[in-house]
């Protein structure tokens, strides 16, 4: 049995797993995350309950660059006052335990292919589409996060006149509609044609976003995370279509793209770190 635990800029969620199932699971929602003192605190009251049952090690994911090596977290996103935290020693200080940090798009990506829609598949790339645009990627079974835990920054990547983010993610239904990504899918549940083709021109921006992923990774499998990738059915078949001008389309014709079903496979990813 492992400690998993997946650290946001909202909320803490902990859990154990084992066999590939959260069986304990604790969730704080994040208070004075302008105190770097008081978010430890939470952090380890959140955690402390679990040791009592026999496990092995902690793994965390968090939004952020990480030393994994060292455990260092630097400049975690949403908590101001996490600038650089030494959190593998603070924690096997604390719980006499070993530990390991990643960042939290690297543990989704680890969860789907040990426990999720990525196994038995020896390439992933997964993506997360929420407030920001991230992903994880997995080559030769392996988690690669390259020398600074900066691989996967495809949001990052210069897209049009901005990047990939701005064009995928909450931050398009905002600048772009005035309206958040959550009201759209709403307003879409409810046969509003409008939203629907917001959801469609997403589905696009979303398509070259894969095509750059093809480009670079070109991998097995592509899984879709994050709390805008609920909205699948919306764009879909836009994305789909985006991709019809590829440039090798036998390699198309073998990806396959899931949607992420787990709300858990965060916390198991983060518990199989390192093993």
């Amino acid at each position: 049995m492992n400690i998993g635990v997946d650290l946001g800029g909202t909320k803490i969620r902990a859990g154990i797993e084992l066999n590939g199932l959260i069986t304990k699971q604790n969730t704080t929602f994040l208070q004075q995350k302008e105190s770097l003192t008081s978010t430890l605190d939470q952090l380890i009251e959140l955690i402390r309950p679990l040791i009592s049952y026999s496990v092995n090690r902690i793994g965390i994911g968090v939004p952020s660059v990480v030393d994994t090596e060292k455990g260092i977290v630097y400049n975690v996103t949403n908590i101001p006052s996490w600038k650089e935290v030494a959190l593998k020693d603070i924690l096997e200080e604390e719980f006499n335990l070993p530990t390991f940090v990643n960042n939290d798009v690297n543990c989704f990506t680890l969860g789907e292919h040990r426990f999720g829609l990525a196994k038995g598949f020896n390439s992933v790339v997964g993506v997360t589409i929420g407030t920001g645009l991230g992903a994880g990627i997995i080559i030769n079974d392996k988690l690669y996060v390259g020398h600074n835990c900066g691989a996967g920054e495809i949001g990052l990547l210069p897209y049009l006149d901005k990047n990939f983010e701005y064009f995928v993610s909450n931050s398009f239904f905002e600048t772009q509609f005035g309206v958040s990504a959550l009201a759209t899918n709403e307003a879409a549940i409810d046969g509003n044609f409008k939203a629907l083709e917001i959801w469609d021109e997403f589905g696009r921006h979303l398509g070259a976003a894969i095509k750059a992923i093809m480009y670079v990774y070109d991998p097995e499998t592509i899984i879709l995370g994050g709390s805008i990738s609920k909205a699948y059915p919306y764009f879909q078949a836009s994305m789909f279509e985006s991709l019809r001008d590829f440039a090798f389309p036998e390699s198309l014709k073998r990806l396959k793209i899931f949607q992420s079903q787990d709300n858990n496979i965060s916390i198991l990813g983060a518990a199989a770190l390192n093993s």
